[in-house]
């Protein structure tokens, strides 16, 4: 794979309010990041990240199964909307579809996700925001936690690049643990990218 240039170009991957998703452009606009936000894309006409994106000046696009008429089509419209805007590294925030195989091959070690467990505990199908922290909370754990890790073609089973521990309080309902969790994610996600973008983790040695 091609090396990541100093300053790469983030295409977003989201379905609701890309709460991550914002962070991350927040930490570009501030020089936290050296990174430029390049496009956002969602599967939800009606998410709210899209209107945030229209607001905020960042390239936006809606595109599902029942837009583009089938998930192949999906993967190739995908694929040819990234590589349109140039995008380098692709960053899911909150994306509830699994990105398709051309997608996969053309961004092979060039597809983060953060997901709200410290894996490979609490992942897999099924396992996404209040699923995970009940079964948590529901299996007594003393700690959680948040984790970078690259995308393949399964839910939660790429190689990790990074995780923080959040801890389980005794009086945590899923909802204290779920507010927890998210406000680490927002500030693990942008950190672990400065690494990444700085050279510190090779995503090559990962994939």
């Amino acid at each position: 794979m091609t090396p990541l240039p100093q300053r790469p170009r983030l295409g977003f991957f989201v379905s609701h309010r890309g709460s991550n998703m914002r962070a991350i452009v927040s930490a570009c606009q501030v020089g936290d990041l050296n990174a430029d936000p390049a496009l956002l894309i969602s599967n939800n006409r009606g998410s709210a990240a899209l209107d945030w994106a229209a607001e905020n000046g960042l390239a936006h696009l809606h595109l599902s199964p029942k837009s583009t008429g089938s998930d192949e089509a999906l993967d190739q419209a995908h694929l040819d909307a990234l590589v349109d805007a140039d995008v380098d590294l692709i960053i899911l925030a909150g994306y509830m579809r699994k990105i398709g195989p051309k997608v996969l091959s053309a961004f092979s070690n060039r597809i983060l996700n953060i997901h709200p467990a410290l894996l490979p505990k609490y992942g897999g199908q099924g396992m996404y925001g209040s699923h995970v922290h009940e079964a948590v909370i529901a299996n007594r754990e003393t700690e959680s936690g948040v984790t970078v890790h690259l995308v393949d073609g399964e839910y939660d089973t790429g190689p990790v690049v990074d995780q923080a521990k959040v801890p389980v309080l005794a009086e945590d309902t899923p909802e204290d643990l779920a507010a927890r969790v998210l406000a680490q994610e927002h500030q693990f996600f942008s950190e672990t990218l400065v690494r990444i973008v700085s050279g510190e983790i090779n995503l090559d040695d990962l994939g």
